[in-house]
């Protein structure tokens, strides 16, 4: 019998190469579980959504398990970047890699995708022709506008026009929403929704952010219907700036939210009693929203943020609230037109808001982002 201490020294000095020393699913640091059918070494979380793979991938603990001789031989020709090369060797460019902090659905549906469906093996390009298709259709639950009830809507996704549009009833031969891929965002939100599926979308209606919450009971429904979009609006793109390559768009397919939370406002006087808002802010299109609660489904305003160099600036104040708020962390944003004050709970959560704005105001804008500012100005 292999001794365990040995096999397990081996495996430890296998995690410290390069490839292996971060896991193969979700990129997290200093891996200790390892799946010995795969040869991969994954994070403690993943490991979990390897366990649920029986058929495909059995996992042990690198340093709790004992390892025999053979399988260790395995892992060392095998490893992460091994893997790589055979369960990754065909990813489309605009299907979504999780990351250590993305949602459990997400990644439970990459490691599905990789191991159990091998879809991108390049033995068939079958699941491949479902993302690009030129419609893509979907039944979601879908958050009423004004109520908290989900209904069951049809959703139809085209790359002939670019649009994603659903409907009320099956039969319908009209649209609710047609929704173009111009400015349309998705974003996994199941602790908002309340559903571990939950996903957001939001576009621009009547110069407004609209968002439209959805879920699906089936996590390969949902995350197929997510990555769709981000085909559809990589085509859009590719169409609409034809000498960029899909590498230079993809960072522009879809984006999380920044920051979100609760903080506390004041009017444009200052003198206007604080108010509790629900505040959400996107890197990609440098702006600061803000909802009476997370699930609203219309913006009750919106702060473009620029560069220091246009005037904008943010920084942190403290000190007691007069006018009905009831947090004392302050935060001061300043902007070409005006001031905005804002009040947070927590030190923690106005030094997250600041670090958060910060980096929106260090980061350069595009032509496209001076045009976003002037229509909200005039919008004002």
């Amino acid at each position: 019998m292999a001794n365990l201490g040995r096999t397990n020294k081996i495996l430890l000095e296998l995690i410290q190469q390069p490839g292996n020393n971060k896991c193969a699913d979700c990129s997290a640091p200093e891996p200790d579980w390892a799946s010995y059918t795969l040869g991969v070494f994954v994070c403690l979380n993943c490991s979990g959504m390897h366990r649920n793979l029986p058929a495909v991938s059995k996992v042990k603990s690198i340093r709790l398990d004992y390892w025999d001789s053979s399988l260790v031989e395995f892992m060392q020709k095998r490893g992460n970047s091994e893997a790589k090369a055979i369960f990754e060797k065909c990813v489309p460019a605009f299907f979504y890699k999780p990351q250590q902090k993305d949602c459990l659905v997400l990644k439970d549906q990459w490691i599905r995708a990789k191991y159990e469906r091998r879809e991108f093996t390049g033995e068939s390009n079958k699941f491949l022709q479902i993302y690009t298709s030129e419609q893509f259709e979907s039944t979601l639950w879908k958050k009423g506008r004004d109520n908290k009830q989900f209904f069951k809507r049809n959703f139809l996704l085209s790359q002939r026009d670019f649009t994603l549009k659903y409907f009320i009833k099956e039969d319908s031969k009209v649209p609710k929403a047609v929704i173009s891929m111009k400015d349309l965002n998705v974003d996994f939100q199941p602790e908002k929704i309340g559903h571990p599926h939950g996903l957001q979308i939001s576009y621009p209606e009547d110069e407004r952010t609209r968002n439209l919450f959805v879920y699906h009971d089936d996590g390969q429904a949902v995350v197929t219907f997510f990555n769709a979009i981000r085909a559809t609006r990589l085509a859009y793109l590719l169409k609409k700036h034809q000498t960029l390559r899909n590498s230079e768009l993809v960072p522009y397919l879809t984006s999380q939210s920044l920051k979100e939370g609760y903080m506390e406002k004041t009017g444009p006087t200052k003198r206007e009693p604080f108010k509790k808002r629900w505040f959400s802010l996107c890197l990609m299109n440098r702006k600061l929203l803000y909802f009476k609660s997370p699930l609203d489904a219309t913006e009750r305003g919106a702060v473009f943020i620029g560069t220091e160099s246009h005037g904008y600036s943010v920084s942190e104040s403290s000190g007691q609230c007069t006018r009905g708020g009831r947090w004392r962390c302050g935060i001061t944003l300043e902007t070409p037109e005006r001031q905005f004050v804002f009040m947070c709970e927590q030190e923690s959560e106005q030094r997250e808001w600041t670090d958060a704005l910060r980096k929106i105001i260090s980061q350069p804008m595009t032509p496209e982002d001076y045009a976003n500012e002037a229509t909200l100005r005039r919008g004002k």
